[in-house]
């Protein structure tokens, strides 16, 4: 009898503990791929239960895809590109989003070449030819990045591509270098059997683009209802994050066990490349990971207005609120 008693009581907690948590639908920019394991090793890890939270993860299909999805209040979070949340922001002033965790300190916005073609640096790209699909992130970036790092862009013969043919394209050489992610492309092109040695990674941000990258985003009237909630919420994913730091090779096969079809090495070496040169920078090693730096957002939005014509004076309080974080940000080990 005391067996049972003791087995229902344990039943019993666990309905209790399963009834206070807080469902909390997360929409992701892009698939299930190596740099989205922190937020499921926040779900395997028990970090999201702990903060009293049950969270549903939804894969995306861009930053355009994910924004949206949390401005209208369909996912009170979500995960994107704050280039793009301030564009949009901009074209619907008033929207109830906005950013409150920096993820990438420094954006995979990137120039990806073929040192066997001559491309290593900035300045060999004059004169060579630059596959850029239209719609690409990195690409709109690029005359920003060409004006930083003192290249004449006029010199450089830009083909469009699409997303499909890119890397293959210059796999074959038919052009010498591509715009992309930083992981992205570079992975894509291992694949296709370009050897290691002979790729060049240009991170735009290495060479004086002063943009951020993807941050964790909310509605903003769900959050102001919900502070301790959305506290609980990013100090979950930061420790997703040291976990995933410190074991990449579980990050990967937290996404596996998401996404049948995903190649476990690959995705591994996907996240390490974005914990590389992304998340783990001189400024998230001094400052803790999360915040932002005012100063480089000042410069950011004067070369975001280099490639956007804003509609109304851009205002950094809008795209950034920093008070859902803790004093000295979130540390990563």
């Amino acid at each position: 009898m005391l067996k049972r008693l003791l087995t229902t009581l344990a039943f019993t907690a666990a309905a209790t503990t399963s009834l206070a948590e807080t469902k909390l639908p997360f929409a992701l920019d892009w698939k299930f791929e190596g740099p989205a394991a922190a937020y499921f090793a926040a779900i395997d890890n028990g970090h999201f239960t702990e903060a009293g939270l049950d969270v549903e993860i939804s894969a995306g299909q861009g930053s355009l895809d994910a924004i949206p999805k949390v401005a209208t209040g369909a996912f009170p979070v979500g995960f994107a590109d704050i280039n793009s949340l301030i564009k949009f922001l901009d074209q619907n002033p008033g929207a109830p989003v906005t950013a409150v965790m920096m993820v990438y300190d420094k954006p995979p916005f990137a120039v990806v070449g073929r040192k066997s073609q001559g491309v290593e640096a900035p300045a060999d790209l004059e004169g060579k030819i630059l596959g850029a699909p239209p719609p690409d992130g990195a690409w709109a970036q690029f005359p920003a990045f060409a004006n930083a790092a003192g290249i004449d862009a006029s010199k450089i013969t830009v083909e469009p591509v699409g997303f499909p043919t890119r890397e293959p394209m210059l796999a074959e050489g038919k052009v010498d270098a591509v715009t992309g992610f930083s992981f992205s492309s570079y992975l894509n092109l291992v694949r296709l059997g370009v050897p290691e040695d002979d790729i060049s990674t240009i991170l735009m941000a290495d060479h004086g683009l002063a943009l951020y990258g993807n941050a964790v985003i909310v509605n903003t009237e769900f959050a102001s209802a919900n502070s301790d909630l959305i506290k609980g919420f990013l100090a979950a994913i930061a420790k997703g994050w040291r976990d995933v730091i410190a074991d990449p090779a579980m990050g990967a096969k937290a996404v596996a066990a998401r996404n049948p079809a995903a190649d476990v090495a690959l995705e591994q070496r996907r996240l390490e490349l974005a914990i590389a040169a992304n998340v783990i920078t001189d400024y998230t090693t001094a400052n803790g990971m999360g915040g932002i730096d005012p100063d480089r957002m000042t410069k950011a939005l004067e070369q975001i207005a280099e490639n956007y014509e804003f509609q109304t004076t851009p205002d950094a309080a809008l795209y950034f609120d920093a008070s859902y974080l803790p004093d000295g940000n979130f540390p990563l080990n």
